[in-house]
């Protein structure tokens, strides 16, 4: 098994807005950044630049440069 990856589940705010993801269980490199995962997934809801997306992890805004495994290290 591959240990550079770093499971991630993504859920959406009951009140938000924004299209279903087509899935919400990801493994994602573990040094892809904040700011690289919000792309990626920008892109799979297809958002227009205007709108807004925010990832919380424990009720937390991580910085868009932390890398996805140390968020996970973290919690």
């Amino acid at each position: 098994a591959c240990v550079n990856v770093t499971k991630v589940i993504v859920e959406k705010a009951p009140k938000a807005r924004i299209g279903d993801l087509d899935k919400k269980k990801y493994l994602v490199p573990s040094d892809l950044t904040v700011g690289q995962f919000y792309f990626l997934i920008r892109k799979r809801i297809h958002l227009r630049p205007e709108e807004a997306l925010f990832f919380f992890v424990k009720d937390a805004i991580p910085p868009t440069s932390a890398t996805m495994g140390s968020l996970y290290q973290v919690r």
